[in-house]
């Protein structure tokens, strides 16, 4: 953890220099966002489904079916679109980009980077961040659109709620500051998995052993320090007895 907390000291050093290898950047964008689309969006339209399935029966019971769509809707937008788009960002790209970095580094590949006198941070790592930084967001808000899509699906088809009911209810409930939040949490997290990725890559010793249990720790990590950040990012960002999921309500 400690070389990861230094790699992101140097990446904000080199980005504040102005740093920046565009065509490697855009070729790690399209390799982070585009191949992740359809697995990011499966995933929300199901967890979108399966949150309708859990919640609605019972606010209907309560008489408040008419609130199913706003809760799902602040559900997606404050947690489960950022964190669940980041785990699977985490096991898809955190991998791959600690697998491809070790395999560089066993191989002798990034000595050969230095010989050349290219920074590895520059030319490597610094992509790397920026692609998940700026593609996570994206994927995020993707993922909220689909997951409000899955769960509208349920809530008219199994339990007859009423279309515009559902979707004044989400309108009603979600606020500015919950659409920003959501990707402040995104960018966050993309800024972590890919710096976690790309500092086991580098730290990798060992051969293909190594680059195997690099690979693990980094996904391992990620998911780790994901869930940790959350709950310092939730504390910071919806702390207090106001909620502004009830203000248009």
């Amino acid at each position: 953890m400690l070389a990861a907390v230094l790699l992101g000291g140097q990446v904000l050093v080199h980005l504040l220099g102005g740093r920046i290898h565009r065509r490697n950047t855009l070729e790690q964008m399209a390799a982070v966002g585009p191949d992740s689309v359809f697995i990011a969006l499966v995933t929300a339209i199901f967890v979108g489904a399966v949150f309708t399935i859990q919640v609605a029966r019972e606010f209907i019971n309560f008489g408040a079916g008419s609130t199913v769509g706003g809760v799902l809707a602040v559900a997606l937008t404050r947690e489960l679109s950022p964190v669940l788009t980041a785990v699977i960002l985490a096991g898809r790209v955190g991998s791959a980009f600690a697998a491809e970095i070790g395999t560089m580094r066993v191989t002798e590949q990034i000595d050969a980077l230095l010989m050349l006198k290219t920074d590895p941070i520059d030319y490597l790592v610094i992509p790397r961040v920026l692609a998940c930084c700026l593609m996570l967001p994206i994927l995020t808000l993707l993922s909220l659109v689909t997951g409000m899509f899955g769960g509208l699906i349920i809530a008219t088809n199994i339990y007859n709620l009423s279309e515009s009911v559902f979707l004044d209810s989400a309108r009603n409930f979600l606020g500015i500051w919950d659409i920003a939040s959501a990707m402040i949490k995104a960018c966050c997290f993309g800024i972590l998995i890919a710096i976690i990725g790309c500092s086991w890559g580098l730290t990798t010793t060992g051969g293909a052993k190594g680059v195997g249990q690099s690979t693990t720790t980094a996904v391992v990590t990620a998911l780790l320090i994901i869930f940790i950040s959350n709950f310092f990012l939730s504390w910071v960002m919806f702390q207090g007895t106001g909620s502004s999921s009830l203000q248009g309500f």
